[in-house]
């Protein structure tokens, strides 16, 4: 038997943690240095997000009912929980479509044939697309301050608080990865992961609490709305951040918004890693 396939059957050694955890830090290291190398892709990435808010602030602010209210600065504060956690979740594409063009390029092949543990290669990439997703966020919320928004527009709130939010708006981003992971793992191309990673979040976040007053929905898609996991994440921003527009329902996931975010934030974590390392392994195998 040659080297090479002596090679491949190592096994990682020490603790199987603690291995996969220095095997997915070096993955997220490689990915970000390709990152820091393709600034065009950090920059088109702002590009979107920073329209919504000019577009969404500007165009429909006069127009839009928040609380009984037409006011436009209700609105702008209304808007950018929702406008955040759009962001968060639409790096899924990216994330899907670079696991598409590694697979495509043969690189995962490459991967496997060393001794490292076989989560390490998806994690790495996740936790890299996090990364980006925050430096995101961050210029985000700079450009929404600059529009207007303002945090404790509708009640009392502290600097603990709105990190609080950031943090579940971050959470569920990294949730939304891993399906933007499974997705990458099942296609054939990049462009049919970037395809198939929008196709789906339109629905989830246009359906939801994020742009308008669920109130004015009809009550079977109002329904569907307030159980939607995006809008538990929304919600959750807007009453840390306290802001206007805060969804009056009984819903579970509308009256306990924060622990709802965590919950679901953890359960898609936890179901798609399992899904996209168990069809990493068939489909390296």
């Amino acid at each position: 038997m040659s080297a090479v396939t002596d090679a491949v059957r190592v096994a990682p050694t020490g603790n199987p943690v603690s291995q996969s955890f220095r095997d997915s830090m070096v993955v997220a290291q490689r990915n970000l240095i390709r990152m820091s190398r393709i600034p065009e892709m950090i920059i088109y990435g702002l590009i979107q997000p920073i329209m919504f808010v000019v577009l969404f602030t500007y165009v429909f602010g006069g127009s839009m009912q928040i609380g009984g209210s037409t006011s436009a600065t209700d609105y702008k504060n209304f808007l950018m929980a929702g406008i955040f956690a759009q962001t968060v979740t639409f790096a899924t594409a990216s994330s899907g479509a670079g696991i598409a063009d590694d697979m495509h390029k043969g690189l995962i092949d490459r991967f496997r044939s060393l001794p490292m543990a076989r989560g390490a290669v998806l994690t790495g990439r996740t936790l890299a697309d996090l990364v980006q997703t925050a430096l995101t966020l961050v210029v985000l919320a700079v450009v929404a301050l600059l529009v207007g928004w303002r945090v404790g527009s509708n009640g009392d709130t502290n600097a603990a608080k709105v990190v609080a939010a950031f943090g579940l708006l971050l959470l569920l981003g990294y949730a939304f990865t891993w399906i933007g992971a499974l997705i990458g793992m099942s296609v054939r191309t990049p462009e049919a992961a970037t395809s198939s990673g929008l196709i789906w979040l339109f629905p989830v976040t246009f359906i939801s609490n994020a742009f308008v007053d669920t109130s004015h929905m009809t009550p079977w898609l109002r329904h569907i709305a307030e159980w939607n996991p995006f809008s538990a994440t929304v919600q959750a921003a807007r009453v840390l951040f306290a802001n206007p527009g805060q969804s009056q329902s009984d819903a579970w996931p509308m009256q306990h918004p924060v622990w709802a975010s965590l919950i679901y934030s953890i359960l898609i974590v936890v179901v798609f890693r399992t899904l996209a390392v168990r069809k990493y392994r068939s489909a390296t195998a």
